[in-house]
């Protein structure tokens, strides 16, 4: 009997100590997730208030930037270059989120996806990954979407058909 008592109790103590365990990893996500999504509302504001050091130094090193256009596949020292001209003139973009969901990988890598609004593009998605990088938590590759509403799409195609058609035909 004393022994099954032991037995119990040591389950009982393993149970415990993996019901923490799981709490503390869910915390330390939860966290995580927090100082993402911080970092994500900092690199848009940067961008609306033409702030060019906050927004490139929430990028890694060697960030992607994907745009709208089926062109727009920048490098870090590209995307630069193409933005520095809208920073300068005190005017970047503006995107503000309306939604978003974090995935966070427990080797400082998480994924994100969000719904964002702005007077120029209308609803779009962003969707990158994030890296931490020096206790911050930088985007490593972002890609911008126009959102297109499934009622619209023939409409929308037909506009642009003539662009994917030149677009395909380039080499």
């Amino acid at each position: 009997m004393n022994a099954l008592l032991k037995h119990l109790n040591l389950l009982n103590l393993k149970i415990k100590l993996i019901t923490i365990l799981v709490f503390v990893v869910n915390l330390s996500f939860a966290q995580e997730q927090e100082e993402i999504n911080q970092s994500l509302n900092q690199w848009h504001e940067a961008a609306a208030n033409a702030n060019a050091e906050k927004y490139f130094d929430l990028m890694t090193k060697d960030a992607v930037f994907v745009g709208s256009d089926a062109d727009e596949v920048w490098s870090l020292k590209d995307f630069k270059a193409f933005a520095m001209p809208y920073f300068n003139n005190g005017k970047a973009w503006t995107f503000t989120p309306v939604s978003r969901n974090i995935y966070v990988n427990a080797n400082n890598i998480a994924w994100f996806d969000e719904v964002l609004t702005s007077i120029h593009m209308g609803l779009c998605r962003g969707s990158g990954v994030v890296e931490l990088v020096d206790h911050q938590w930088k985007i490593k590759h972002y890609v911008l979407s126009i959102l297109v509403p499934n009622e619209l799409v023939d409409q929308v195609n037909d506009k642009k058909k003539q662009h994917d058609t030149e677009y395909i035909k380039t080499p």
